[in-house]
């Protein structure tokens, strides 16, 4: 049994942050394409370039905001909201967006947390992996939700319409 469990974990070990980098990848590239997408949509110039995007969601600091601004911006102009008015973030990317942020926070606790090197502190190191672990899985879940959304509202009808049972008289 532990040497299954440590063949997991050494197989896991590259695996995970090479998948996360590809997620990262894909995400960044929908969200320049979805940008794009939604700004022909609207018939406006998008906020920002595709460059502008990308630094916004890898730059330090700046990736706290600019990445929901953009989907907020995405969100905007695919519900067919007026161009000169403020984006008003859904439930959902303000859900999302506060998960954003406390993963990054998580990160840079954990990060400064590990500096330390008592065993107590090793041990409540764990723990906090452990929380980030989740966090990060919620981040993801929800970005993953929200992405297919924004991807639904920018996809042209196909004319068919699903019927959706809204009461029973």
């Amino acid at each position: 049994v532990v040497a299954a469990s440590d063949a997991v974990v050494t197989s896991a070990a590259p695996v995970g942050p090479i998948l996360t980098v590809l997620a990262g990848v894909l995400l960044v590239v929908w969200s320049v394409r979805a940008s794009r997408a939604a700004g022909e949509f609207a018939g406006v110039v998008p906020a920002r370039s595709g460059r502008a995007i990308v630094a916004g969601w890898l730059v330090p600091v700046v990736n706290l905001s600019v990445p929901g601004s953009v989907l907020a911006e995405i969100e905007h102009a695919a519900l067919a909201r007026v161009a000169g008015a403020r984006p008003r973030p859904s439930g959902l990317l303000q859900a999302w967006w506060v998960l954003w942020v406390a993963n990054l926070a998580g990160v840079v606790v954990v990060v400064l947390w590990s500096l330390r090197t008592s065993v107590q502190a090793q041990a409540d190191g764990v723990v906090l992996h452990a929380v980030l672990d989740l966090l990060a899985a919620a981040t993801a879940g929800v970005t993953a939700v929200l992405a297919v959304r924004l991807t639904r509202l920018l996809t042209p009808s196909s004319g068919m319409h699903r019927e959706v049972l809204v009461a029973v008289r």
